[in-house]
């Protein structure tokens, strides 16, 4: 599943937990066809430039959100993405996105999440099995 928006302002929530996010802006159609949870993602800038990343597509139900959003932590990036326009590759699903009891059983999963997707990135043959035996405790719902 591919898909290309513009970066646009969000809650700066990812910020404050240690994971920056690019938020998405698609039209409504697209987002609801979207599946929904968290993915490792292959990420092209409009440079041509490529990442490795995280994207949650979901509803963010740790903070009582209602509304789906896409949001991508780009794995190593630091910079400014507003109002620059991403493609996005979904490469694998990691798990569904579920609500934590707090922000810092959240920041746990997304550090094992970032680990499952490396692993993922530099073993890209790997069964969704091996992924899950090589880091220990992830939930794979």
């Amino acid at each position: 599943m591919c898909f290309t928006g513009e970066i646009i302002r969000g809650e700066g929530r990812g910020q404050q937990l240690g994971f920056p996010t690019a938020n998405i802006s698609l039209s409504g159609d697209v987002v609801e066809s979207l599946p929904k949870g968290v993915f490792a993602a292959f990420v092209r800038d409009d440079e041509d430039k490529e990442f490795h990343a995280l994207a949650n597509i979901g509803t963010k139900p740790t903070f009582g959100g209602t509304a789906t959003t896409v949001e991508l932590h780009i794995l190593d990036f630091k910079g400014d993405l507003y109002g620059r326009k991403l493609s996005v590759a979904l490469s694998k699903k990691l798990r569904e996105e579920r609500p934590f009891a707090n922000p810092g059983e959240l920041i746990a999963q997304i550090n094992k999440d970032i680990q499952q997707a490396r692993i993922l990135f530099n073993n890209p043959n790997g069964s969704a099995q091996q992924l899950t035996t090589e880091v220990e405790g992830v939930d794979n719902d």
